[in-house]
Formats: structure tokens, C-alpha cells, sequence
């Protein structure tokens, strides 16, 4: 069977990167006393994937992990076991049992399943914008005007190679409150989601932890993908700023699947439940 987990990631595990968490998430379900389920052959290791896993110095409420287990107990209890061997930096918000594949069909993982990501970028505290804008208002009529663009071309590096895009379709939500983005996100899911429970951080103490920020939804996964990152790093260029990476935390919030019914927005954690 496999269970998929939700987890935060913060604090100083932001600076872990992705090997080492799933080495310790290995670790983890030793202590925790999981019935893992393990690959075959001569070196055999446990079976895990993990879902777009963030990047270090950034910091996630929606890290997903999809892990084989030959038996399991309640979610809840599984939940408390982990939790109780996690340390600070790590915490398992949501564990669900997958449905079983129908036949012989072969089971889906969410790593491709991810569609799109929630982010909150906000500038940190003790940092300034060093004058191109003075406060929320100044820096939210900016970046409106940096997405009124018909495109929005921006440099996208690999190890190998650099070529230039049009961002602009891969930005679906862009909000500067709670409630905006919150209205916002929930115009964006599909019917499927009505009458299930929504995952909303209310209590989330980066909400509103400084006055400059904007909440983006970007296109995520392996057929489009868009760092929020770039997103800034280009909105900077475009107001003739220099991008000043060590000024800006991103934190995920959500990240989504596509329906079948209707090819709007459902979040991992109500897939295949």
C-alpha cells in the first residue's frame, strides 16, 4: 500500500537539502516503527518519491511524500508516531492511505501529479527595497504593472544551458493579502473540491509578518515549470533593481494537482483519497 504525507518544512531544516531530507525521513520511519516497503535486489532501499520538493533557504506548509508500507495502523496514529520522532523543522500536517489502482493499472506518484504551486514571497525583516518602493502599496502597484505586460521574458539558467521565455501564462494568481489570495485560490479549484475540507493556514505567522509581499500561484511540475524566484529576480530587472536573493524568503503554501472532471486545480492532499 502507499501512504502520502504532508509535511512542513521551516526554521533551520530550510537549509537542508532535498538528499539529506529523504535520508532522514528513512531515519524517521525506522524510529517510528513503519512497516516500510522496500525495493528488490542486490541493494534494496526504501520505497519513497517525493512531491517538487522545495529548494534550500526556502521554507513549505505543502511538502509531499508518497512512501510504500507492507502494513499500516490508523493515519492518525502513523501521524503522532512520526511527529513524535521529527525534529524542530519538520512536521507532518496531513497522512492518508492511497486508494488502491483499479486492475493492473500502475499507481500514479505525486511527483507527477503536481501541476501548480502556492507561494508567499514577502521581503524579510531588517532588509529594505533600497527606495523603488516604500511599502505594500508602493510595491503592489509595481509588480500590477510589471503583470500588465503581454509578456514577460525572463532568462531561465540550467547547469547546461540558458534560454529566454515568456513567463507571463505560467503566473495564474498573483494577491497582496490573506483574503485576497484566499478568495482568489478558491476560484481556481475544481468543483470536486466542494463540500471537502480546505487546508488554509489562518493561524500561519508568515501571513502578515511584514507589510511587503505578494502571494503567487506558478505552473509546477515537469511538463511547466516556474520558480518563484525568477518571478522576482524579473520583476526586479523590470523596475531597475537589483535582485538581492538573501532579502527575500519564499514559502510554499500549496501545491495542486489537475482534475480529470473539469482540469482545474486540486490540491495532493484530496487526490486519490
Amino acid at each position: 500500500m502507499n501512504v502520502r504525507i504532508r509535511f512542513k518544512k521551516y526554521g533551520a531544516m530550510k537549509f537542508i537539502g532535498h538528499l539529506d531530507v529523504m535520508r532522514y525521513f528513512q531515519k524517521a520511519f525506522r524510529r517510528a516503527g513503519f512497516d516500510n516497503e522496500y525495493t528488490k535486489g542486490f541493494s534494496p532501499h526504501q520505497i519513497m518519491s517525493f512531491a517538487a520538493p522545495i529548494g534550500v533557504g526556502l521554507t513549505s506548509d505543502a511538502e509531499y511524500l508518497d512512501v510504500g508500507l507492507l502494513s499500516s495502523d490508523e493515519p492518525e496514529v502513523m501521524k503522532a508516531r512520526l511527529n513524535t520522532v521529527l525534529t524542530e523543522g519538520f512536521e507532518v500536517t496531513d497522512l492518508y492511505i492511497l486508494k488502491e489502482r483499479e486492475g493492473n493499472r500502475k499507481a500514479v506518484s505525486a511527483m507527477s501529479q503536481v501541476a501548480s504551486a502556492d507561494y508567499l514571497v514577502y521581503l524579510k525583516e531588517g532588509y529594505s527595497s533600497d527606495g523603488f518602493f516604500k511599502d505594500q502599496k508602493g510595491f503592489a502597484e509595481k509588480f500590477a504593472d510589471f503583470l500588465s505586460l503581454d509578456e514577460i521574458i525572463a532568462d531561465k539558467r540550467t547547469k547546461t544551458s540558458e534560454t529566454s521565455a515568456d513567463i507571463r501564462p505560467l503566473i495564474t494568481i498573483a494577491a497582496y493579502d490573506k483574503d485576497e489570495y484566499e478568495a482568489m485560490r478558491r476560484a481556481a479549484l475544481s468543483a470536486e473540491t466542494e463540500g471537502m475540507d480546505l487546508i488554509i493556514d489562518k493561524g500561519s505567522v508568515l501571513s502578515d509578518n511584514n507589510n511587503i509581499k505578494v502571494y503567487l500561484q506558478c505552473n509546477t511540475g515537469s511538463s511547466s515549470n516556474l520558480k518563484p524566484e525568477l518571478v522576482m529576480e524579473t520583476f526586479h530587472k523590470h523596475i531597475g533593481a537589483e535582485f538581492k536573493s538573501f532579502a527575500w524568503q519564499v514559502h510554499r503554501l500549496e501545491l495542486y494537482g489537475r482534475s480529470i472532471r473539469d482540469d482545474r486545480l486540486i490540491p495532493l492532499y484530496m487526490i486519490d483519497r
